[in-house]
Order: C-alpha cells, then structure tokens, then sequence
C-alpha cells in the first residue's frame, strides 16, 4: 500500500480549470450578483502587485456573502452534471487501478475543498484536500483562501496527507500536469506528469518522469 496524489485541473479534469467553470456555474444559477462581483474586483486589484497572473487563483471573493450549505449544494450539482463530462479518461483509469490495488489515493488541489470533495467521492477517491475559502459565520468572506495547496505550499499539504494515512511521503505516487507540481514531484519517489507543456515536459525528461501525453 502507497500513498498516490492526484492533481485536478489538467489532470484529471480538462481545462479551463474547474474554479473558472463553476464561476460560470454560479452566473447562470443567478447566485452571483454585483456585491460578489464588486468585491472580486476590488481584490484582484489588491492582490495582484503580489501574486501577478497567479491573482485568480488566489483570488475566492466572488464568494463573498454567498452561504455555505448553498455553494455545497450546487458544488454537488456541479460535479455531477459538469465535470463528470470533462475527466481525462487516462487519469482517472490510474486512479481506479490505484484504488483496486488497495493504495491510499488523494486528491491533492488548488480548487476549492467544496468542490475537491465531491470530486473525490464521485471518483473513489479515498480523501481530498483543497483550497479552504475564508468563512463569516455561515457565509463565505472575502480576501485570500485559508489554506492553498500550489507550488511549494502543496508540499507541505502532502505532508500532512502522509501523516493522516501514516504512509511516507517519499514512497509516494504523484500526478500533475504543471511545472507548479515539480516542487512535489521531487518530494516523492514516482512521478507521472499528464499531458505536459514545454517546461514540464523538459523537466520530466531531466528527472526521469513518467510522460503521459494527450
């Protein structure tokens, strides 16, 4: 039994990144209006002079004010009638083959728990850590995400997966498809880098990771 981490956007699910679709989700719901709106906006201005094209991903406060069970429930909606359409079939069979040799599988993402959650039971996943959004009460609230698993920061969430399933993270399994996954492929024993781009790809010809391709 081994720890293996899967990365969502890019690699098990299509792009654009499964955040832009469910924003566009909420749209058509009519559960965004001009103060979540205005207040995404207002941060994205704020936030970027310190995380420049990186500012959406930072950037949950088109959630503001939004209740919690209400963005759960359409995040479960959304799983079912969205991304199940959008998987990366090559993926998502590694993770099933993983699940049925009795490995310790994980979702391991930037998107946010509400939605890396369902995500993971839809595709047997044992367990999801994601993105944890800043809450008021029962709303959500604005500014940056509590916890933000990306680049180096995914590390350390790996760590703390390992530790829960008392299993080595250097024995680890890991699936990503950016250069922003590197920093955690050179924390585990096996890499596989999905459908990568130019600098991945080079990397994983550097190191010694696996490549599957589009």
């Amino acid at each position: 039994m081994k720890l293996v981490l899967f990365d969502v956007d890019g690699t098990l699910v299509t792009q654009p990144g499964t955040e832009l679709r469910f924003f566009k989700h909420l749209l058509r719901a009519g559960l965004l209006g001009p103060r979540q709106l205005g207040v995404a906006a207002c941060y994205s201005v704020l936030l970027f002079p310190r995380y420049g094209r990186n500012t959406l991903r930072k950037n949950k406060s088109y959630l503001s004010g939004l209740p919690v069970s209400i963005v759960a429930e359409q995040a479960e909606q959304f799983v079912a009638d969205t991304l199940a359409q959008c998987l990366i079939s090559a993926t998502v069979k590694r993770l099933r083959e993983h699940v049925e040799a009795a490995d310790r599988v994980a979702l391991l993402t930037g998107t946010p728990q509400f939605i890396a959650d369902p995500l993971a039971r839809y595709l047997g996943a044992h367990f999801a850590l994601g993105a944890l959004c800043a809450r008021r009460g029962d709303q959500f609230a604005g500014g940056l995400p509590l916890r933000h698993p990306f680049n180096r920061t995914k590390v350390d969430a790996a760590r703390q997966i390992a530790q829960q399933f008392g299993l080595p993270l250097s024995e680890a399994v890991a699936y990503g498809d950016s250069v922003n996954d590197a920093a955690l492929f050179r924390n585990v024993r096996r890499s596989i880098a999905i459908m990568p781009g130019q600098r991945l790809r080079a990397m994983a010809r550097a190191e010694g990771w696996e490549v599957i391709a589009g």
